[in-house]
């Protein structure tokens, strides 16, 4: 780092090779946008919405970057196995992962009257999911890789009425800690970033039903994060500018987390 003589540089990570999951749409699929600009060849993994993960991938390859995509169940063993197989023979290598994939259920249910049914689906989507495709990582990854686990302000404050998806996203938190000191040995940083409210498909119907100004008003900053808000702190601990960075939750919520 010491011969790189300008910002850009700093961020520059042609030569790397990148595996989002959940990146036909949203965050995923802004982060897969931003590794491309930064030089990275991309791996996009998605579940379905074909159409979704060829136009990320067309993108990519018009920012001059190699990219490809797998369809896959990654809360399986089997699927996430086939991800970063797929990956890793596409790629010829993976130096960076980041487990995007999952879930916020809408409606909100007091825990005492949640269904079996959806804690179990949402610990499958959430949790299982980071732990089939982050033991892989762990195995695939070369060494001076980066991990990021996407978390959220949930995970560490709670959320009424959405105790399964609280439970999940403190378990990542965990999860993240406990890798980042396994795999620092091998110069593998491992850093999560919590998103509180931000603007995608996956919760704009909620947010237009409570008001804009209802679910900003609690958020210092007043307004909610784009997917591009939570895409530029995922590469940038990716890059070289954060590679003394590991076991960190870096909040990215507006300030949402501060105020209960």
């Amino acid at each position: 780092m010491e011969n790189i003589n300008s910002i850009e540089g700093l961020l520059d990570l042609r030569g790397r090779k990148a595996v989002v999951t959940g990146g036909s749409r949203g965050i995923g699929s802004a982060t897969v946008r931003m590794f491309a600009a930064a030089g990275a060849d991309v791996f996009v993994g998605y579940r379905n919405r074909a159409a979704d993960a060829d136009a990320v991938v067309a993108k990519a390859k018009a920012a001059g970057v190699r990219a490809f995509s797998c369809a896959t169940d990654v809360s399986t063993a089997s699927g996430a196995r086939l991800l970063m197989e797929t990956a890793l023979s596409k790629l010829g290598g993976i130096d960076i992962f980041v487990a995007n994939a999952g879930i916020w259920p809408p409606q909100e249910i007091p825990f005492a009257e949640m269904e079996a049914d959806q804690w179990h689906r949402t610990i499958r989507e959430n949790l299982d999911s980071i732990f089939f495709t982050a033991s892989e990582a762990c195995r695939t990854i070369t060494d001076d890789g980066r991990i990021v686990l996407v978390s959220s302000t949930a995970g560490q404050r709670g959320e009424a009425g959405h105790a399964d998806y609280a439970a999940t996203k403190g378990a990542v938190i965990s999860i993240t800690k406990s890798l980042a000191v396994e795999l620092g040995p091998r110069g593998i940083t491992v850093n999560s970033v919590a998103p509180g409210w931000v603007d995608t498909e996956m919760v704009r119907d909620v947010i237009a039903e409570a008001g804009m100004d209802r679910v900003s008003a609690p958020i210092p900053l007043r307004r909610i994060a784009s997917a591009d808000d939570i895409a530029g702190p995922i590469v940038f601990l990716c890059s070289p500018l954060a590679r003394h960075i590991t076991g960190e939750i870096l909040n990215v919520n507006g300030g949402s987390v501060l105020c209960g």
